[in-house]
C-alpha cells in the first residue's frame, strides 16, 4: 500500500511521463470486479485495454493480437499467472517473450514476488490496486522497453 508522503510523487511522475495514450494492454484476471476496475483506470488514462478471465483464453487473444505490455493476476484456477509468464517468455515468437509484464495480485509475500519476478515478470504490483502504481510501473516497463529496443 502506497503511504500518503509516496503519493503526490507517484502523481508528479505519471505527470512527467510521456503520454500511455493507445497503449495496448492485455488484462487477464479470472475477478470480474477487478477487471472492470482496472480496464476503467487503464482506459481513463488512454490506453486501449484487451480482457481475458483465464489464462487459455488470454493465448488464444495473443496468437490474434500484438500488445505492448502484459498485466496478469497470479492466483486463477486451472492456470496461474506464473505458468502464464512461463508460457509468454518460453513462446517461439519474439513479440512475445519480450512483452513487458505486471504481475497483479492480493498475495503479498515477499516469496510470491520472488518468484513472479523469477519467471519473467518485471513488476509486481498489489491488489487492491493503487491507480498511481499501477500507471507509474506501466510507464517505467514501456520506458525500459523502449531502451532496450532501440
Amino acid at each position: 500500500m502506497t503511504s500518503n508522503a509516496e503519493a503526490p510523487h507517484l502523481q508528479e511522475d505519471i505527470k512527467n511521463v510521456q503520454s500511455l495514450d493507445s497503449l495496448r494492454v492485455l488484462l487477464v484476471d479470472d475477478n470480474e470486479d477487478s477487471l472492470i476496475l482496472i480496464t476503467f483506470i487503464l482506459e481513463h488514462n488512454g490506453l486501449q485495454v484487451k480482457t481475458a478471465t483465464s489464462v487459455s483464453q488470454a493465448l488464444e487473444i495473443i496468437k490474434q493480437l500484438k500488445f505492448d505490455i502484459l498485466i496478469s493476476d497470479i492466483a486463477m484456477p486451472d492456470v496461474d499467472g506464473y505458468s502464464f509468464i512461463r508460457k509468454i517468455r518460453e513462446s517461439s515468437i519474439s513479440e512475445q517473450r519480450q512483452m513487458p509484464a505486471i504481475a497483479l495480485t492480493a498475495l503479498s509475500a515477499d516469496e510470491s514476488r520472488s518468484m513472479a519476478l523469477a519467471l519473467g515478470f518485471q513488476s509486481y504490483v498489489n491488489k487492491p490496486v493503487e491507480p498511481t502504481v499501477l500507471l507509474a510501473e506501466i510507464q517505467r516497463l514501456i520506458s525500459i522497453n523502449k531502451i532496450v529496443s532501440s
